[in-house]
């Protein structure tokens, strides 16, 4: 009941700032090319719907090609930053550096080596999402209890059998915490490198109808933008409940559990 509530409240909050954005450009008769209210937005997705597919699809292909890549990447890092410690204190430092420099700033260098093409939109995707992914995977097998790991490795198990066994199930909630942060940004990734030089995506379709002040088809790319980083965030969400399904099953009685031993401890 609590959670239909909430969504509610979210929806109705929403809706009453579009309310208030529609009045105020009808009566201070503010200008389209300033400012256009929701109706001109809604409008003008209307008539450029097949187009903005279009630009969508080939972006969000960039986005899932860039978070794969991060995905695989991540995976083997992180693995790795555990095995050997030393490598996480070389790594980890560049990880940060890498996050220091603006996308707007490497972005132009990518199409200098690498031309117009795909290429540079998945790098750049593959730069924004990356981190995030090995940090919080590498985090997540750092706080596996050894307790476990030691059991599994007296049974007779190898030292990449327990990360199989135990150290890579139990950081996977950490591992999907960082994909959802890599995924609301990949889409925002692709479209700051189709901005910086491209031909197709939205990022070139945002530029173009910037530069002719058409702000209601601006408007309505960006809320284009804003789904599909919502739809990406939303399908790992989705993972997380294929991956995890026990976290959904046993969450009340964890909350509950987690209530009694805080009133034992109390006791104590």
């Amino acid at each position: 009941m609590k959670e239909w509530r909430g969504r509610a409240v979210l929806v109705g909050g929403a809706m009453g700032i579009l309310a208030v954005w529609e009045l105020s450009v009808k009566i201070f008769g503010i200008p389209l090319y300033v400012l256009p209210a929701p109706t001109d937005v809604a409008a003008a997705f209307g008539t450029e719907w097949e187009t903005l597919v279009g630009h969508g699809a080939v972006t969000t292909l960039e986005a899932l090609a860039g978070i794969g890549i991060s995905f695989i990447l991540a995976l083997a890092l992180g693995i790795l930053m555990d095995w050997f410690p030393a490598v996480k204190k070389g790594v980890y430092p560049l990880l940060v550096v890498t996050q220091t420099v603006p996308m707007l700033v490497l972005a132009p260098i990518f199409i200098i080596y690498m031309g117009f093409g795909i290429g540079p939109k998945i790098l750049t995707v593959v730069l924004m999402c990356f981190f995030p992914v090995a940090v919080s995977f590498s985090d997540g097998l750092g706080r596996v209890d050894g307790e476990y790991v030691h059991l599994v490795r007296s049974c007779g198990a190898g030292k990449w059998s327990a990360y199989r066994l135990v150290k890579i199930p139990a950081a996977l909630p950490s591992l999907l915490s960082g994909l959802k942060v890599a995924a609301t940004y990949s889409i925002s990734g692709a479209v700051v490198g189709e901005w910086i030089g491209a031909q197709e995506g939205l990022g070139y379709y945002l530029l173009r109808v910037k530069n002719g002040y058409m702000l209601d088809k601006v408007f309505a790319c960006v809320a284009v933008i804003i789904g599909l980083s919502l739809c990406m965030n939303g399908a790992v969400r989705l993972l997380g409940r294929l991956w995890l399904p026990y976290e959904r099953k046993h969450k009340p009685y964890r909350r509950y559990s987690g209530g009694m031993d805080n009133e034992a401890s109390g006791r104590m």
